[in-house]
């Protein structure tokens, strides 16, 4: 399992879980997210301006 912190946000994903790749996000505590890394699309949950420039962020630094 990993797991990073980054603008309040926590990042929770599994190395070989189920398909498609994915990462859940939460906040305070509570499930915001889900995000398909895959297709690049929302699972489940909702998604803001500063959330996507998050997981861009952290997708092109190499750490999802």
């Amino acid at each position: 399992m990993g797991k990073l912190r980054r603008g309040g946000y926590v990042f929770f994903f599994w190395k070989g879980d189920h398909d498609p790749r994915h990462v859940h996000i939460f906040m305070d505590g509570r499930e915001v997210a889900k995000w398909n890394l895959d297709s690049w699309v929302l699972m489940k949950g909702e998604m803001n301006k500063k959330l996507l420039k998050i997981l861009e962020e952290l997708v092109r630094e190499g750490k999802l």
